[in-house]
């Protein structure tokens, strides 16, 4: 920029040569810097309730892993029990079965250990229906609680 421009800005005009028209200058520094301040307060207090909903939730996650962690140990007993009265089913269904005279308590054996086999498994299957039903009860429940907790302190 040339001498003759600078005393051109400095006279009225813009660094374009350009009249200014004897518009006021508003001090923009002012409401800008106020308006700074107002978005940075704002965005503070959100990330308070933002840091405020994330520990909330890593509590509830915490609730439900231990939910979690007595629910599976549970299931995964009763599966072992379960397999166990199986297995000594199985075993004395076979000593009997070699213990047989004819084909007719073969046969005999059979139906019997088809039908006890059959109303053990309906329980059974029972047992860990409820299990499961508990565990998904025990999960979903913290979830939930703490969901509606966050979104009422968020408004």
């Amino acid at each position: 920029m040339s001498e003759g421009e600078v005393k051109a800005g400095l006279n009225g005009t813009n660094g374009f040569a350009m009249p200014l028209f004897g518009f006021p200058r508003i001090a923009l520094s002012g409401a800008l810097g106020e308006l700074s301040e107002q978005g940075v307060a704002r965005a503070q207090q959100h990330c308070e309730k933002i840091k405020a909903a994330s520990e909330q939730m890593a509590v509830a996650l915490r609730e439900i892993y231990s939910s979690n962690a007595r629910s599976a140990t549970d299931y995964g007993l009763k599966v072992i029990e379960i397999s166990n009265a199986n297995t000594a089913s199985a075993i004395d269904f076979f000593a009997h079965l070699l213990g047989s005279k004819s084909v007719t308590d073969v046969f005999t054996l059979s139906a019997v250990q088809a039908r006890k086999a059959f109303d053990t498994t309906s329980a059974q299957n029972k047992d860990l229906w409820e299990l499961a039903q508990k565990l998904a009860t025990e999960t979903g429940e913290p979830i939930r609680k703490h969901v509606v907790k966050v979104l009422h302190q968020g408004n």
